[in-house]
């Protein structure tokens, strides 16, 4: 049975979710983007790279958070718009890494225009680099970061993506993204994820962009098991979803069915779910939902 929140949302006029939807995201795209202390490649290609925050309080040791934006995986949406997500952040007293890596068509066919979701395997290739080089990279462009108390979050396409990083040692033998063991993680904090695909794809979370980033309906099954955070149970990393209770862009089914799948194979996952939240509050500083992220945050990083 729907939940009272998911039966007003069912029940309110289509305009008026949509108008309410439609001024979260202007809210959340109204900050100026914010200039990164410093920067740092990982690759060669440009979207290879990583900024870096500061902690604002001038701290010593400071928990070390890695961002990973959302967008659905395409183009259009880059690492700058969750910039003052990150500013955020390191004002909280965090030390913060801002993911960039290649989005949209792959340069040929379907997608030359950015409008297709991802690139595979590059959007993978991508993450998996990242992180590989984050301990590195940190130690030079941050010293204030404590890689010991490291935790990932993201926003939608980057939840899914921030899920992956952390189970990178449960993909297939045969994943050229595969770990031996778990990534030196204190957790995750997954942010509205495009958790589960299959749930994702009957909704239709962002126009079929889960099935666009596995390349099409005929790859979808194949690739699933390299990507899916649904099937990519148990990490034994401590993770918690944030969810609002009115997201019309990736709904609350989603969330679910991720923390069910988790409980199924023996892992507990938090799932926050906040009343009267869409999709954009969690990562707009002018929301209530973005200080509750903090917290959560908190929880596992300090």
């Amino acid at each position: 049975m729907p939940d009272d929140d998911e039966a007003r949302v069912a029940a309110e006029p289509e305009a008026a979710v949509a108008a309410r939807a439609a001024a979260e995201e202007r809210s959340a795209f109204s900050h100026p983007p914010v200039d990164p202390d410093t920067t740092a490649a990982y690759g060669d290609h440009p979207d290879q790279v990583i900024d870096f925050y500061a902690p604002r309080g001038g701290e010593e040791s400071a928990p070390f958070v890695v961002v990973l934006h959302g967008g659905a995986w395409r183009a259009a949406y880059d690492r700058r718009h969750i910039t003052p997500f990150a500013d955020f952040l390191a004002r909280r007293g965090f030390a913060v890494a801002n993911v960039e890596y290649r989005r949209g068509g792959g340069g040929s066919g379907e997608g030359d225009d950015g409008s297709a979701a991802g690139r595979w395997p590059d959007t993978f290739d991508d993450v998996a680099a990242a992180l590989d080089a984050l301990p590195g990279l940190v130690r030079e462009a941050l010293p204030q970061a404590d890689a010991r108390r490291m935790v990932i979050t993201g926003h939608s396409a980057g939840g899914q993506l921030a899920l992956w990083a952390a189970a990178r040692h449960l993909l297939p033998e045969d994943a050229p993204w595969r770990t031996e063991r778990p990534a030196p993680l204190r957790g995750v904090v997954a942010l509205a994820p495009i958790a589960d695909f299959a749930v994702a794809e009957k909704l239709d979370v962002c126009a079929g962009a889960a099935l666009q980033l596995l390349g099409g309906e005929g790859l979808f099954g194949e690739r699933q098991p390299y990507a899916d955070p649904a099937l990519l149970l148990p990490t034994g990393i401590a993770t918690t979803l944030v969810q609002g209770r009115t997201d019309v862009v990736v709904p609350q089914a989603v969330a679910e069915s991720y923390a069910d799948a988790a409980a199924k194979a023996g892992e507990v996952v938090g799932l926050t779910l906040l009343e009267d939240v869409g999709h954009f509050p969690l990562i707009d500083p002018a929301a209530d939902a973005c200080a509750v992220v903090a917290e959560e945050i908190a929880q596992l990083g300090w």
